[in-house]
């Protein structure tokens, strides 16, 4: 079964910059959509972004973020990678990504997702 493992993560200044990566665990990686979500302190977990199968980016849940992150995916090295640029304080959280069966589009609710990483921490304090 597909496994993934997210990195990156760690604590930075607001305004700096941050790569996250998902690494999954094996071939067929490119028929899965990955998204990522975030959880931040006292929140419900939320969509972040998501890229289907044939690299179609979807963005959650405002055009702050979207401003401001990048998701690609570079199937040659099983991974999908999540760019952040600007960091703001209220960015902080844990970061997973979560991949939906092959061939599926991309979703926003967390529900929609059958295989999780166990995260990556980010904070942003000055």
């Amino acid at each position: 079964q597909l496994q993934l493992k997210e990195s990156g993560g760690a604590m930075v200044q607001p305004g700096g910059s941050l790569r996250l990566s998902c690494v999954a665990s094996e071939l067929g990686f490119d028929d899965y959509t990955i998204a990522w979500f975030r959880q931040s302190p006292g929140k419900e977990r939320e969509g972040v972004s998501c890229i289907t199968f044939k690299g179609v980016v979807n963005w959650y849940p405002d055009n702050s973020v979207k401003d401001r992150f990048n998701i690609t995916r570079d199937n040659a090295k099983n991974t999908v990678y999540l760019q952040l640029n600007r960091l703001k304080p209220q960015d902080t959280g844990a970061y997973f990504c979560a991949a939906r069966k092959p061939n599926y589009l991309c979703s926003r609710w967390s529900v929609d997702y059958d295989l999780w990483g166990q995260g990556t921490q980010v904070a942003v304090s000055s």
